[in-house]
């Protein structure tokens, strides 16, 4: 049953192994590929705009395939590339962090990978299917309910099973966090990360209902002639924007909690320092976290809620930047008198200071509503929350995967291209959205797909697409990066930075399927780095070493996301010619088919679960000898 690293496996075998896994190391490669294959989509489709809107009345895009390219552009970007590329990181990492030998249900984590993954490439779909939706990323519901064809219909169920995923695998971390850290591994020693990871995992489980929820009502108006958002029959579109939000708002924590923790990992490994207030940190996350559901009507101080709620949003919106600045001042403390080295996470981990610092002053500005009428649906908004997503979260994308690279894959990112990547990154990043602060300013709105010349945008414009294309150059250097560590394979030693804190670094790589051979003990903050100053530098087990149990692989996870994924395109065909559908005047045909595929589709994904219930899958031992026989072979291995 062991699946040792050192057997040479046929592709078909290691496609299969990738298929039917329930390891989290190897469910976080799963995301890595999947979710940088559509970081680099959502990419092209950054660079569609900035070209379009590179010169005045250019029509390189058209304007409805603008609005399409700008839909996909920032739905792929949240729910496609940084959640699932932060979700890799959890993966590799926190099981390790916290001296487990896996998540608490492997298997949901596999089923929370496979809905990814399918609700992904169902909604870019839609690209060959009738158009894609064309309503913006937030899809407001006068315009989403309007909207013909079917983009809107791939928006809603491409966003509802991929957000299954999300929500089972918010649930299955939180559980892991609470219930499986090592002996000693209190609340106050676990690391940053786990920290950050917890609290994005509890916002996961709270904010993804209402957007659940929201998209739930939008089918419903949209296939089968509901009224929840439709004015002329007594609906309310406002109620979208504040089940948007409600999740909107929480969904950027839950994005930037996790790159906090990253950089404050990296902070702490290369200056060679302690994490400066380390419980203030902890307390900062949670506040974070606690504030973040308070704040979500600030996206809608234009609606016209009135002083009263305005001023609550705006004061709670004032209020949340107090954690984030205990933040900012504890790295800039930390860094301060360390042994500092630049490596290439370091070099994004300094940048992302005063880059995302930036972006939280701006956003402070729109916390005060009577500015925020001026600012609104302008250039200013875009600047403002590309700071704050590109300059935290991407920033923190790209530390984390040179950082935790030797975890995953046992060897190493090449140093010069990594700083190569960044410096043009670095550079692309602010020349890209720097001056739209002033094209706000100057009045430019936001998702218009062209401007007259003699406005006074063109020169700013320019030099924005200008940046996008540094930008654009760096992820082909990383690529390239990529694919030359892969082809020369060179294997690196354990704790290859060489200053590890954490019991990640402190297990032999490539990491063994059952993670620890014992269960370590943890002594104090920053464990291994504990053992290292005070113990022999190896972390002493908890237990005796006996056997323990592992859980089967499983395709059953594949089937049943299959089964939704199926299932989507008879719920979004079903309606066509039906006297109730919205999009019937578009002259759309009935279609026979569609009744028998979706509950062909949601067969296959209830047969599933059946067979998930009812089999028993007890898993399986690894047993003692197995494991001194690992041990015996990374002891000549070291020698």
């Amino acid at each position: 049953m062991a699946q040792t690293s050192a057997r040479k496996q046929g592709v078909g075998s290691v496609i299969w192994e990738y298929l039917t896994t329930v390891d989290h190391k190897k469910i976080a490669i799963l995301y890595l590929i999947a979710g940088g294959f559509f970081f680099v989509l959502g990419g092209i489709e950054a660079m569609l705009i900035r070209i379009q809107l590179a010169v005045p009345n250019n029509d390189f895009l058209s304007a409805g395939l603008f609005n399409e390219v700008i839909t996909m552009h920032g739905t792929t970007m949240i729910f496609l590339a940084a959640m699932p590329l932060l979700f890799a990181f959890m993966n590799a990492t926190v099981p390790l962090q916290i001296g487990a030998r896996d998540l608490a249900f492997p298997f949901l984590n596999s089923l929370g990978v496979w809905l990814f993954i399918f609700g992904g490439i169902f909604l870019n779909l839609s690209w060959f299917m009738g158009g894609a939706p064309d309503a913006g990323w937030t899809s407001y519901a006068s315009l989403s309910i309007a909207s013909p064809g079917h983009g809107i219909d791939f928006y809603a169920l491409g966003l509802q099973i991929s957000g299954a995923g999300t929500l089972i695998t918010g649930i299955n971390f939180a559980t892991t966090i609470i219930t499986m850290r090592a002996p000693g591994m209190t609340y106050m020693r676990m690391p940053l990360m786990t920290w950050t990871t917890l609290v994005a995992s509890v916002l996961i489980v709270f904010a993804f209902p209402p957007l659940t929820i929201g998209i739930f009502l939008l089918m419903f108006d949209r296939m089968f002639g509901s009224n929840f958002f439709i004015v002329e029959a007594g609906g309310n579109t406002i109620i979208w924007e504040h089940l948007f939000w409600i999740f909107g708002h929480p969904e950027v924590y839950i994005l930037i909690l996790p790159a906090f923790g990253i950089f404050s990992e990296i902070f702490a490994t290369f200056a060679r320092k302690r994490l400066f207030g380390y419980s203030a940190m902890v307390f900062a996350t949670v506040l974070i976290g606690f504030f973040g559901f308070m704040v979500w009507a600030h996206h809608m101080f234009t609606v016209g809620l009135g002083p009263t709620a305005n001023a609550i949003f705006a004061v709670a919106t004032m209020a949340i930047a107090v954690p984030t600045g205990i933040k900012i001042f504890n790295w800039i403390a930390t860094i301060w008198g360390g042994s500092i080295e630049f490596t290439t996470p370091m070099l994004y981990a300094l940048a992302f200071i005063p880059s995302f610092t930036m972006g939280g002053v701006t956003g402070i500005m729109q916390a005060a509503a009577p500015a925020d009428y001026q600012y609104h649906d302008s250039y200013f908004i875009v600047a403002h929350f590309h700071y704050v997503i590109v300059g935290g979260v991407v920033f923190a994308l790209l530390a984390g995967l040179h950082y935790y690279w030797p975890i995953m894959f046992n060897t190493m990112l090449n140093e010069t291209l990594g700083k190569i990547t960044f410096w043009f990154f670095f550079v692309g990043f602010h020349m890209t959205f720097l001056i739209q602060h002033f094209l706000g300013l100057w009045g430019m709105p936001r998702r218009v797909f062209t401007y007259l010349d003699g406005q006074g945008y063109n020169a700013a414009n320019m030099i924005s697409t200008i940046g996008a294309f540094l930008m654009a150059i760096a992820v082909i250097v990383l690529v390239v990066n990529i694919i030359i560590t892969l082809a020369k394979n060179e294997r690196v030693g354990m704790d290859p930075w060489g200053d590890g804190r954490t019991l990640e670094w402190s297990i032999p790589l490539p990491v063994p399927y059952y993670n620890f051979a014992q269960i370590p003990l943890v002594r104090g903050l920053d464990a291994y780095w504990v053992e290292k100053k005070e113990g022999n530098g190896k972390m002493m087990p908890s237990e005796s070493l006996t056997d323990f149990h592992m859980p089967n692989n499983s395709i059953l996870p594949v089937v049943m996301s299959l089964g939704l994924f199926i299932a989507a395109f008879g719920a979004m065909y079903f309606p066509d010619g039906q006297e109730w559908a919205i999009d019937a005047v578009s002259g759309l045909e009935p279609k026979p088919w569609a009744l028998p595929v979706l509950i062909i589709g949601l067969g296959i994904t209830f047969v599933s679960m059946g067979i998930r219930s009812w089999k028993d899958d007890l898993g399986y031992y690894v047993t003692k000898e197995e494991v001194e026989r690992d041990l015996e072979e990374l002891e000549r291995g070291g020698k």
